[in-house]
């Protein structure tokens, strides 16, 4: 492809995207296209996953990497590639690299969690620690290209890897016909970008909308003020949506082909980590249900048959647990208690009735006496309940409040 000649359009795109299918089909997994009944029974709407969760390493990114290698010519494969990533596009461009036989490097922020490095090093790349964040790894990485001669790979400005992220719309498509909208996660914009010009190539009726968190949300903006958009400090659980900056290449291609851009609030992405994994029976991570937080909180409205991209399922285990126990308290099935009792006999076992009368099961329970925020004399007790109603929470504390429990400062 000459990126230099060529703007993208749906339809000179379409060739393009064929090529990329092919070239990638010996390498890259065609993820399932699934119905999810739960998810349709809790908007109304008939909702499609397409889980590239279940992609190898764990993310659409490999598509996109791969891609861009193999368009690569041998001399420029020997010379060797160096991208910048703290997670999936990390491995995309590792696994890429030795699927093509030339060394990677990958510049990743001194932050990046210690499994993140490995997962990247099992891939057979050298990791380069360098910086606090993702834009000064990204220039660290574009100087170790300078000093070596070899390729930059990008993780979404370049039209050979959004044409890679863009075999995902043609699969779906495929899979899923007469859809009326499809929702994307947007970071950078490789993958909206990429897949908008494979769906409106392929069936233009159908919109193609675009999500990014609430806090880093500068392709929204950019698209609905028609300049290029900064967040200075984005922040959100979705990590691999955090970005601060909009593409060039991917937006000018975005405000040409996607219908519409939202945000989800980081409330909405917890419920959607919540709903898929536990209803729908897919892990995925943050970033990767961006597009079902948005159906779950009625953002896209006007259509009957959807379908969202689950971009990813890279989730830390711990952040899982974090993620659940929040979404399950917010959700009203686990319920935190605090109370003030005198440091005498019989006030646990009383205290522990009344949550067994309101059916609600104890998971924890801790007893805090010392320290200068407890009086002498008292103790107080922190239980961690589970729920067998939303409103059971409320209806404890208020039972708890009758038979003359106190909490602290009240």
């Amino acid at each position: 492809m000459d990126t230099a000649t060529i703007r993208l359009t749906p339809e000179t795109a379409l060739p393009e995207l064929r090529r990329a299918a092919e070239r990638l089909a010996p390498y890259v997994r065609r993820t399932p296209t699934v119905f999810s009944h739960s998810l349709s029974e809790a908007t109304g709407q008939e909702v499609w996953l397409k889980l590239e969760n279940l992609q190898r390493t764990g993310s659409f990114k490999i598509r996109g990497a791969l891609n861009k290698v193999l368009s690569l010519p041998r001399e420029r494969l020997e010379r060797g590639l160096v991208a910048a990533s703290a997670g999936n596009h990390a491995q995309g461009v590792a696994l890429a690299a030795r699927l093509a036989g030339a060394r990677a490097t990958i510049v990743m922020p001194l932050a990046t969690p210690i499994v993140k490095i490995q997962r990247t090093e099992g891939y057979g790349a050298e990791v380069v620690l360098h910086g606090a964040s993702y834009d000064e790894a990204q220039t660290r990485a574009g100087e170790i290209a300078t000093e070596r001669g070899a390729t930059l790979v990008h993780p979404f400005d370049d039209e050979a890897i959004l044409i890679g992220q863009g075999t995902i719309g043609i699969e779906l498509l495929e899979d899923a016909e007469g859809l009326d909208a499809v929702v994307v996660p947007i970071g950078g914009g490789g993958l909206a970008a990429g897949m908008a010009l494979a769906i409106k190539a392929r069936s233009p009726s159908t919109r193609v909308i675009g999500v990014q968190a609430a806090g880093a949300a500068p392709t929204v903006t950019a698209f609905r003020t028609g300049s290029p958009a900064r967040v200075a400090a984005p922040q959100t659980i979705a990590d691999g949506i955090r970005v601060g900056v909009t593409g060039t290449i991917t937006l000018d291609i975005i405000r040409r082909t996607v219908d519409e851009c939202v945000t989800v609030e980081e409330d909405e992405i917890v419920d959607a980590v919540v709903q898929t994994m536990e209803k729908s029976k897919v892990v995925a991570e943050a970033a990767g249900v961006a597009g079902v937080a948005a159906i779950l909180a009625r953002k896209v409205g006007g259509a009957r048959r959807v379908a969202s991209v689950i971009s990813g399922g890279n989730i830390d285990l711990n952040l899982i647990a974090r993620i659940l126990e929040n979404g399950l308290e917010r959700a009203g099935r686990i319920h935190h208690v605090r109370v003030r009792v005198a440091d005498t006999p019989g006030q646990l076992a009383r205290l522990v009735g009344i949550v067994a009368h309101n059916q609600c099961n104890v998971l924890d329970v801790q007893h805090l006496r010392t320290g200068w925020q407890v009086p002498l004399g008292f103790v107080d007790i922190d239980l961690v309940v589970e729920t067998r109603r939303s409103e059971a929470g409320h209806q404890l504390d208020a039972a708890l409040r009758a038979a003359g429990f106190t909490t602290p400062g009240g």
